[in-house]
């Protein structure tokens, strides 16, 4: 079987930890941006054969498959571009700002006949994935009372990150990797009340900090509370949770380990923000490797995209909620309720 052709869109941070998983799987991988970041990257990896396309038209002609890494506001047009080619696309997080936009992002890759996979990296992060097996064992029992956290340094390399139209902000960026596990353990959420303090807008001076604390309530009846920082600099990556139920509770915090640090070009980037984990591999080829084995006719990925067109649902609705003061009811799925918060 021929080598997977992939087609990398970008060339920022999440494209440079996508680049190295592709070029271990093997693939033969072409890069595209409208700037010179494209020529960039792939200079730095021209002796693993990584090509320079001029044009999203040329990219897409030679490609079975895209990574869609570029910044948020931009996935939408991307990415259909490519599902309306009939390649198959893999698309960071969130897949758009707009409920419709993801609905529109499904419907064409059903009507091409093509996978669109939401990149929720966390999924295959090793804690998070034994996690999520154990539950769905029953090691907890029906999962009753959910806590999450994430904390990172403010994302200021990027500009756009700090405009809540172009980034989603801090609940909708950051925080819906949490959003996604509460959904994946608890079942679908019926109601969110969600509230930012700190700095959300643009430009981000160096020394701003955002949180946010999120309240879901499941139709399980199960609450899931989620909490977001935005930090100073030197913020220390750090992640927890703690899952309760009648059976039991499970719980991790991901300072009490020892971890492995995604890097690019064999440096750290000061504040690219790439998380750490206790693992074996980088949880970024974990992910990609099962969504090339999709590609080739093998078991579908663990997330859908239905799975990423309700962590935007819910994300939005956190959005919503810290902008009306109210909690905002997800239960009759009104999409017209939540889907326009971020233009607003």
């Amino acid at each position: 079987m021929p080598e997977l052709a992939v087609g990398l869109i970008g060339a920022g941070g999440i494209a440079r930890a996508h680049l190295p998983a592709w070029l271990e799987l093997g693939a033969v991988v072409t890069v595209f941006t409208p700037d010179d970041s494209g020529a960039d990257l792939a200079a730095l990896h021209a002796e693993q054969g990584v090509r320079v396309a001029r044009s999203l038209e040329e990219l897409l002609a030679g490609s079975e498959a895209v990574d869609v890494c570029t910044p948020t506001h931009t996935h939408p047009e991307v990415a259909i571009a490519a599902l309306r080619a009939g390649v198959h696309v893999a698309c960071e997080k969130p897949l758009a700002l707009r409920v419709e936009d993801v609905e529109e992002m499904i419907d064409e890759a059903e009507r091409a006949g093509v996978l669109l996979f939401p990149a929720h990296v966390v999924r295959y992060f090793p804690e998070y994935a034994a996690m999520a097996e154990a539950v769905a064992g029953g090691a907890v029992g029906e999962p009753a009372v959910l806590r999450f956290t994430r904390t990172g340094s403010y994302p200021v390399w990027s500009p756009w990150f700090a405009d809540p139209t172009l980034s989603g902000g801090l609940l909708v960026d950051q925080m819906i990797h949490d959003f996604d596990f509460a959904r994946l353990l608890a079942g679908e959420v019926v109601r969110v009340h969600a509230h930012v303090r700190g700095h959300q807008q643009a430009p981000a001076p160096a020394g701003c900090v955002a949180a946010a604390t999120a309240v879901l309530t499941h139709a399980s009846g199960a609450i899931s509370h989620v909490h977001g920082v935005w930090g100073l600099p030197d913020s220390q990556f750090r992640t927890t949770f703690r899952i309760a139920g009648r059976g039991g509770v499970l719980q991790h915090d991901s300072s009490r380990t020892k971890a492995f640090r995604v890097i690019s070009q064999g440096e750290a980037a000061p504040g690219e923000g790439i998380p750490a984990t206790n693992l074996t591999e980088s949880p970024f080829l974990t992910e990609l490797r099962e969504f090339a084995a999709a590609v080739r006719g093998g078991p579908p990925p663990r997330v859908t995209a239905r799975d990423g067109l309700e962590a935007v649902r819910i994300a939005l609705a956190a959005a919503e909620s810290d902008r009306s003061g109210r909690a905002v009811e997800l239960g009759s799925r009104n999409k017209d309720d939540v889907q326009e918060v971020v233009a607003r």
